[in-house]
């Protein structure tokens, strides 16, 4: 009879259980590459959508630049994460060749044992027959052994017969999970070589729009200068807006008006708290758009050495986008500048959130809105089709990175 070594059993389980939490988290790796490809392509889509929407408008060379620099900057990330899913596939693969190796050797020797166990019983069968076997025992101990011998000796006999089947199928699993594996790298491969072609092309057509933008280099200056300037005019007109609500809360509550924070009612303070409580989970203010000019300081996409600062993010949509609140709140104002499209302002306790550029306003001051009310229409640019609007999030005078907050932006 074979006595099993416990502490062998205690390693082989420990081994299984690392070799299991490695393929699990493998496997786990591979869906969260799956998930970010399937968004960037979607990403990729709703840029193409936008652009053949715009196609037929004469766009500026600035524009086209952030066009093209945003394009070419999901193109390569999305690059960057198939050839990270076809690298994994690359270890699972030749771990599973390896397995697929293993399991063969393994079978062989089970099977060469198998055999020699049938060759020794069909022997042992033509030499004495099992009940000769018992009756020549020395005495009733020895007849015993003998049986629980012969019982054990056709059980392992059983098992390894059991053993072997079972492993048959696993190399079978193990085979056809390569063969899926390959076919899937093969895909990322082929899909990847599509990619490069449009990031090479983007980049080309990035090219020539830059050869064009430097031969009169001063000129986009000017303008990038000029952008700025009227985004902190506009910046300054918010903050004074904010300011004068914040005056306006404190004075109603009977503190002091020089605060920088809004003074909270129960209820304002409850619906502050919901709003920070779902931080990253906020809907787009579209329904249907995409980040073309990121929040905070960053070089010119044209002129590097002049740094462009942006309180929110310029996100571009389709025609005729309606404007949705992000969260339940209440219209603190709407306000219009000289030659500046209307501004809605909703205040969700101590936070602001402010939407710029709109064509039509759909609320008036104090409605309360609830979250995905539309609350206006995004303007359309008549001279180059576009379709823009700024967003920002402050919490009283400090602003906010609205990629923080707005679910997947």
């Amino acid at each position: 009879m074979v006595h099993k070594n416990p502490s062998y059993k205690i390693l082989f389980i420990i081994a299984f259980t690392l070799v299991g939490g490695v393929v699990f988290s493998q496997n786990n790796k591979q869906k969260q590459l799956e998930t970010r490809r399937q968004e960037l392509r979607r990403e990729i889509q709703k840029i193409n959508e936008l652009r053949n929407e715009n196609q037929s408008k004469a766009k500026s060379q600035l524009s086209l630049i952030e066009d093209f620099n945003y394009k070419i900057s999901v193109l390569s990330n999305l690059i960057k994460v198939t050839n990270q899913q076809a690298n994994l596939l690359t270890r699972e693969i030749n771990a599973n060749q390896n397995k697929i190796s293993d399991l063969r050797n393994e079978l062989t020797d089970l099977k060469e044992d198998y055999a020699g166990m049938i060759v020794k019983s069909y022997k042992s069968k033509n030499q004495q027959s099992r009940i000769m076997f018992l009756l020549s025992s020395n005495n009733f101990k020895q007849a015993y052994k003998r049986l629980q011998y012969i019982k054990q000796y056709s059980d392992h006999q059983k098992k390894q017969g059991e053993t072997i089947k079972l492993k048959t199928e696993e190399l079978q699993l193990t085979n056809n999970r390569l063969l899926k594996q390959q076919e899937e790298k093969r895909k990322l491969i082929a899909e990847n070589r599509e990619i490069q072609k449009s990031l090479e092309e983007e980049r080309k057509q990035h090219e020539t729009v830059m050869a064009s933008i430097k031969k009169d280099l001063n000129k986009y200056t000017a303008q990038i200068k000029e952008k700025q300037r009227e985004s902190d005019r506009i910046d300054r007109e918010i903050d004074r807006i904010i300011k004068a609500a914040i005056a306006k809360s404190n004075e109603k509550a009977g503190k002091s008006t020089s605060s920088s924070s809004f003074a909270l009612t129960a209820e304002e303070a409850v619906l502050a708290s919901n709003f920070v409580s779902n931080k990253g989970k906020l809907p787009w203010p579209v329904e249907k758009g995409f980040v073309k000019i990121g929040y905070g300081k960053q070089p010119s996409l044209v002129d590097k050495s002049l740094i462009v600062e942006r309180n929110g993010v310029t996100i571009a949509t389709e025609k005729n986008a309606k404007v949705r609140a992000v969260f339940d709140g209440e219209v603190s104002e709407i306000y219009k500048m000289k030659h500046i499209n209307p501004i809605v302002m909703i205040r969700h306790g101590s936070y602001l959130t402010i939407y710029k550029n709109l064509s039509e306003v759909y609320v008036k001051v104090g409605d309360k809105v609830k979250t995905k009310q539309e609350i206006g229409k995004v303007f359309t640019n008549p001279s180059n089709g576009e379709t823009t609007m700024s967003f920002t999030i402050s919490k009283g005078f400090v602003k906010e990175n609205p990629a923080n907050w707005i679910y997947k932006m």
